[in-house]
């Protein structure tokens, strides 16, 4: 009986002409089991298996990737510095998916930082040569040139957040809108009644749509929106310091506030702890993301959690449909995919 790995007949590792005489059957045949077609009987596909098992039998993935216009592998693209990269969790959130959904397939992941000018020219002559099946683009702002670059180029793309209520590109997010309006209802619902938003960076989407539901959410309990109480942030722990500092000069009176991340709130709660403010005492504070860091702040920290690992996932499979959709001439104009997970407020003493 032949053991795995028996060399072909050249000496070489086995061919795919080699694997198709031991199974006694054409090479297209054999071509076809490798790449899971259904056109093929159990009995057939039984005794290819057999003959790869037998002759040690790899598939060579270049040349297969080759024949059908693929390269077997997609980028990850992080418009952002590496800094900023590995300091936020919610980052290495959505790498977890993307890995995990990616984990049983031949897919290559190739991680990618084009936070200045020159980093954006480097991966658009990259991209230009079509060396990835599709892109998926994270934390992407309003003004960035990458996503019309990808719609050029024709490179299916899917983005962690749309730029506006108009976005072309395929994308997968959470509920913002509805995330943030659920965490100022719970603070209406302790009995905050001026409560602050301390917002992510304005130029992005999801952090507009919490802004809304900030503004809904008092709406919706008859409060006036007290525009002194809204002031801008970056999702940056030293961006929550600096507009907490700021909240408190235009008004110390503030009972409660709601930020754009659990980062933020970081840098929001060192600056009331140093203006003698206790939490939730004198002031109730709400996060977002429900990252690590919420759960180890003293005191723990209320925040709205996105389902950013599933929204990875999410974005696999949405681009490996995208890729499908591209091959397939009819598909050409249909409307982009778009994908909103829900959020859920988990609640903690900060609150």
């Amino acid at each position: 009986m032949a053991s795995h790995g028996t060399r072909g007949r050249s000496g070489g590792r086995p061919t795919l002409e080699e694997v198709a005489a031991r199974a006694g059957v054409g090479r297209g045949t054999v071509s076809r089991v490798i790449n899971g077609s259904p056109r093929v009987s159990d009995a057939t596909r039984a005794a290819v298996e057999a003959a790869v098992a037998e002759l040690g039998y790899v598939p060579n993935t270049a040349a297969r990737a080759l024949a059908a216009n693929r390269t077997d592998a997609i980028a990850l693209v992080v418009p952002e510095p590496e800094t900023r990269f590995f300091s936020e969790p919610y980052f290495s959130s959505i790498l977890r998916g993307v890995g995990a959904e990616l984990a049983d397939t031949e897919m290559q992941l190739l991680l990618i930082f084009a936070g200045s000018d020159r980093e954006r020219q480097r991966l658009a002559q990259y991209l230009a040569a079509h060396r990835v099946d599709g892109v998926l683009l994270v934390s992407v702002h309003a003004d960035d040139p990458l996503p019309d670059l990808l719609t050029q180029l024709e490179i299916p793309a899917v983005i962690s957040g749309p730029r506006s209520a108009a976005e072309s590109l395929a994308s997968v997010d959470s509920d913002n809108y509805g995330g943030a309006r659920s965490a100022v209802e719970h603070l209406l619902s302790r009995g905050r009644s001026r409560v602050a938003h301390i917002t992510g960076r304005l130029d992005v989407y999801g952090a507009q749509r919490r802004v809304d539901g900030y503004r809904d959410a008092l709406r919706g309990a008859a409060l006036e929106v007290d525009e002194r109480l809204i002031e801008p942030g970056d999702f940056t722990e030293e961006g929550g310091r600096r507009a907490m500092t700021e909240l408190l000069r235009r008004r110390p009176d503030l009972d409660a506030v709601f930020c754009g991340s659990d980062v933020t709130a970081a840098g929001a709660r060192q600056v009331l702890r140093e203006a003698g403010r206790t939490i939730p005492g004198d002031v109730a504070l709400v996060g977002y993301d429900d990252s690590a860091i919420a759960r180890h702040m003293d005191p723990p920290l209320t925040s709205v959690r996105q389902p950013i690992v599933e929204m990875g996932r999410a974005m696999i499979d949405l681009l490996f449909t995208e890729i499908a959709d591209r091959r397939t001439a009819a598909a050409r104009g249909l409307q982009r995919h778009q994908a909103v997970l829900a959020t859920q407020l988990v609640e903690r003493k900060s609150s």
